[in-house]
């Protein structure tokens, strides 16, 4: 029996790819363990076990920025961490770590280092962060979910995707996905969405938009996040929801959409071959313009920085979008060339690589 130990969390950039690949292990080999490693504030804190995975938990030890008590605490604290997973490791006689980033990667990548069990990595973002950085320096194989990611010895896998989006039928779905949202299914749809929390320009560009936009003749499913402001106005055909408990459905329904650009979002749009409008988020260190940059350049979506993304750009740039039914088809091929559904099964792949390989290393008898 194979024992994985999938490492990653904090966010769902992180532990929903990590999920992806779990499920798919667990379907193709049921005897398997398939354990996972995170930390007790992370999300995977919830989604985790909700999804029938056992959590071992180590703690959060943030690489410190500066020169504080908290960085002269940091090497103990993360020599602590280290022991803490090789124990798991040891105890738990896990066959290969696979790591998704996250503060609990790094631990994870140099306890497996220390006792010989290979390493696999996936890296979702364009923008590399600091764990798979370090872990791709020894892994045994290293995917990614996009082109030209900076990480030695990098293949592109593309990004492993909940099974509903790797099998989503858009056409089969669509009277489903419309009836659930009240609309309607012989009229087009843009889906409009900042991510679970929400951002905050898409929203009231789109909310302010939203009568130039229903008048066009294209209805919209914005889809706000939970931190949003906006109000529904009770306009026929724009749809305000808070949250979408079936995104499968909201994608279903699409024929274009407005979004922020996370990794998972962009592979997403990108694998269903939606037309895209990409406003990435402005803070951080830049990732999510990297994040769209090869679905942008195959012509599938448009850019747009964030100060800009406001009511007269979406009636200048976006309206004539939307009338042009020829380059939205364009668009739609050209995002699905650049997209892949089958991430889940190529990482998978690399998965097994790394372990065969450690299998081909070990001493003939051991």
């Amino acid at each position: 029996m194979t024992t994985y130990l999938l490492a990653g969390g904090g966010t769902a950039g992180h532990v929903n790819p990590l999920l992806a690949v779990a499920d798919r292990l667990r379907e193709r080999d049921p005897d398997a363990s398939v354990l996972v490693l995170g930390t007790a504030e992370g999300l995977e804190a919830r989604l985790v076990p909700a999804r029938g995975y056992e959590l071992l938990t180590i703690a959060k030890v943030p690489f410190p920025r500066r020169p504080n008590r908290a960085a002269l605490a940091f090497p103990a604290r993360f020599r602590a961490s280290i022991e803490a997973v090789r124990r798991i490791l040891d105890e738990r006689g896990v066959d290969v770590v696979v790591g998704f980033g996250g503060y609990v990667s790094t631990p994870a990548y140099l306890a497996a280092r220390r006792t010989g069990i290979p390493v696999a990595i996936h890296e979702a973002n364009a923008r590399p962060g600091l764990a798979n950085r370090l872990g791709a320096r020894f892994a045994a194989t290293v995917g990614v979910a996009f082109e030209g990611t900076p990480l030695r010895g990098a293949r592109l896998v593309g990004m492993p995707l909940r099974r509903e989006i790797e099998t989503l039928d858009p056409q089969a779905l669509r009277g489903e996905a419309a009836a659930t949202f009240d609309l309607d299914p012989s009229r087009p749809v843009l889906l409009a969405t900042g991510g679970s929390l929400g951002a905050r320009r898409i929203n009231r560009a789109i909310a302010d938009s939203a009568v130039a936009i229903t008048g066009a003749g294209w209805q919209v499913l914005h889809v706000t996040g939970a931190k949003s402001e906006i109000v529904d106005p009770g306009i026929a055909g724009y749809r305000v929801v808070e949250y979408a408990d079936r995104m499968d459905l909201a994608l279903a329904v699409a024929d274009a959409a407005v979004s922020r650009a996370g990794a998972a979002t962009v592979s997403e749009l990108a694998a269903l071959g939606i037309p895209a409008v990409f406003v990435p988020y402005p803070v951080g260190n830049g990732e999510q313009r990297f994040n769209a940059a090869g679905v942008v350049a195959a012509g599938g979506a448009v850019l747009v920085d964030d100060a800009e993304f406001v009511p007269e750009w979406v009636s200048t740039e976006v309206l004539p979008l939307l009338a042009d039914t020829g380059r939205l088809r364009t668009m739609a091929a050209a995002a699905a060339s650049v997209g892949f559904r089958d991430g889940t099964d190529r990482m998978v792949a690399l998965v097994d690589e790394a372990l065969g390989e450690a299998a081909g290393n070990r001493p003939q008898g051991a």
